[in-house]
Parts: C-alpha cells; sequence; structure tokens
C-alpha cells in the first residue's frame, strides 16, 4: 500500500524523459521558426501559398508529436516497471506470511479440531504433566469436563484420557462410534466430546481414535487438513465389499480423494519417514478391522456418515497413496 501510495503521489510529477522532450519541443519549434522567418518565401503571384503553409505546419509540429508519442511510451513502460514489481513484492510478502505460519505459528494455521487434536497430543509426550482440561456447555447448563488422570502406560498415552476398566464397559454404540471418529468440531462441541470419551473406553474404538489422531497430527505438519478435502462419495455396497476382502479396480472409487497436492505430499513422506509409514499402515490396520465388525451391523445411512468422517477421508487419502484398493 505504501508503494501504491507513493506511485500515486508521484503519477503528475514531470519525469526527466518528459523534461528532455520539453526541451527538445521547444528546441525544435524555435529552430523552424528561426528557419523560416530567415529563409526568404519564393514570389508568387497568387497571394497566400496554402501549400507552404502546411509545409511550415507539418515540420514544426509532426516532429514534436513523435517527440511526445515516445515521451508517452516510456512513461507507460515505466509504470507497468513498477506495477510488475509491486506485484512481485505483494507475492513474495504472501508467500513469506504463509510460510511463517505454516512453519513459525502451526497452531494459527490449523483447523479448531486438529488445532485441539494436535495440543492432546503434545500433552501425552510429557507423562508427568497433567492433560489440558475442556469444558463445553450444554444446553441445561451442565460442564462436560476430562479430568486429569496419572500417568499410564506406554500403550495407553496416545490419548492420556481416563480410562475406565473394560469389562464392565457396554458396547459402543454405532452413532457414538461415527461421532468419535469426526472428533469435536469445536471446543464447545459437547456431544463430539461426549462420544469421543465413550470411544475411550472401548478397546477397539480407542486403538483407531489414538491411530486417527496420530495420522491426522501428522498430516497436519504438511499442510494437509481434512476439512479441506471434498472426497467423491461411494456407495454404501462398495464400502461392503471392501469389508468383506473385495479388492480391485471395482471398489477403486473409495479412494476418492483427487487433491493432487495432498495426494503428492502424502506420497513423497511416505517414502521418505519411516515413522509417518508405520503410522499410517498401524492406522489402515485398525479402521479396516473396524469397518469388517461394523459394516455386518450398520445401515446404508450409517455407513454414508463413516465415510463424511474425518477418519474416514484419512483412510480414503492413505488408502489410494498406499495401494490398498486395487
Amino acid at each position: 500500500m505504501a508503494l501504491r501510495s507513493q506511485m500515486n503521489a508521484g503519477a503528475f510529477a514531470p519525469s526527466r524523459t518528459e523534461v528532455i522532450a520539453l526541451i527538445l519541443s521547444v528546441v525544435w519549434m524555435l529552430g523552424v521558426s528561426i528557419f523560416f522567418l530567415v529563409t526568404p518565401a519564393p514570389s508568387t503571384d497568387q497571394g497566400f501559398d496554402s501549400l507552404r503553409f502546411v509545409l511550415i505546419l507539418m515540420a514544426l509540429f509532426l516532429p514534436v508529436a513523435m517527440i511526445w508519442v515516445a515521451a508517452v511510451a516510456a512513461r507507460s513502460a515505466k509504470v507497468m516497471r513498477e506495477e510488475a514489481q509491486l506485484l512481485h513484492e505483494a507475492i513474495d510478502t504472501l508467500r513469506d506470511n504463509v510460510m511463517t505460519e505454516r512453519q513459525g505459528s502451526p497452531l494459527t494455521s490449523q483447523s479448531s479440531v486438529e488445532r485441539k487434536l494436535n495440543q492432546i497430543a503434545q500433552a501425552t509426550k510429557k507423562p508427568d504433566a497433567p492433560l489440558a482440561t475442556f469444558t463445553s456447555s450444554r444446553d441445561a447448563g451442565v460442564k462436560l469436563d476430562i479430568k486429569t488422570v496419572k500417568p499410564v502406560p506406554p500403550e495407553q498415552r496416545a490419548l492420556a484420557l481416563d480410562v475406565q476398566p473394560e469389562d464392565d464397559t457396554p458396547p459402543l454404540p454405532r452413532v457414538d462410534l461415527i461421532r468419535a471418529l469426526n472428533f469435536p468440531d469445536t471446543e464447545g462441541d459437547a456431544i463430539g466430546f461426549a462420544a469421543l470419551r465413550k470411544a475411550l473406553k472401548d478397546r477397539s474404538a480407542r486403538q483407531l481414535v489414538q491411530a486417527s489422531q496420530d495420522v491426522l497430527t501428522l498430516l497436519s505438519q504438511d499442510g494437509i487438513y481434512m476439512d479441506d478435502l471434498a472426497p467423491d462419495r461411494s456407495r454404501p455396497e462398495l464400502w461392503r465389499r471392501f469389508a468383506q476382502g473385495e479388492r480391485g479396480r471395482a471398489i477403486g472409487a473409495l479412494g476418492g480423494v483427487r487433491d493432487r497436492t495432498s495426494l503428492a505430499l502424502t506420497t513423497a513422506r511416505m517414502r521418505e519417514d519411516p515413522i509417518f509409514r508405520d503410522a499410517c499402515h498401524h492406522f489402515l490396520r485398525h479402521f479396516d478391522k473396524m469397518l469388517v465388525s461394523f459394516e455386518v451391523v450398520a445401515s446404508d445411512a450409517e455407513l454414508i456418515e463413516l465415510a463424511d468422517t474425518r477418519t474416514a477421508r484419512a483412510f480414503m487419502l492413505l488408502g489410494r497413496v498406499t495401494g490398498a484398493f486395487d
């Protein structure tokens, strides 16, 4: 904006080229005028010589016009160069801001759900540190609190939440499993957090939620967020056939992620980062295991809802990269 203001302020200031053009014009007009005044006119009996008058005007003003055409062209070229420089500076500034947001302040560029998941992942790296408490208001004013817990064994540290004995825990309802695999939308999503807490009390669901959180966090480090993906919707029959073991081109539509940037970044990291690769295969195994049992009892509508979750989108992306649908 500062450059733009400076350009506008100096838009009518005469440039060096225009000053030179003005001097040349004055010199030419004086020179031509003196020439025709000094040179005697040829004698004629007709009086006024119109042809001579036209030639004098052309000799006087035509070169001046050409001088100013060149001056205007030079000024236009200068303005275009300044505009191009301004555009390059704006692009460079935008690129620097994007890189700063991604590298220096990743939390500011993440969606609300993945930002909260990243906070949970950071808390689990310190076994002695208490987990941050999330509070959200229900419609009736009841607060949902996730309690601070003591350090737990390594196999339970991916989400350091209070895990109750599983023998007395009833089976997890399918609607809660779907909500948990989508993760809470905001910090005030009481229903989402309630479903997540229920899922963490179920052993198989907890393993999938933890594996999903791991891959979502790793993908976010490359700027890949599930909310930005818009995969093609697949029919419930394809999910059932995949769960029943069918593979090949007939079910290839399950890998409905078409974002080339996300696919390229994920493929490159899969080749170069063994930790990322192991986390992805671990996640794919648990999702496949869940789908086998879920498909048997789920309705078509529930399969569609499952496919719309963030966890399912990660499965589509990673499954296509790893060739799980081939």
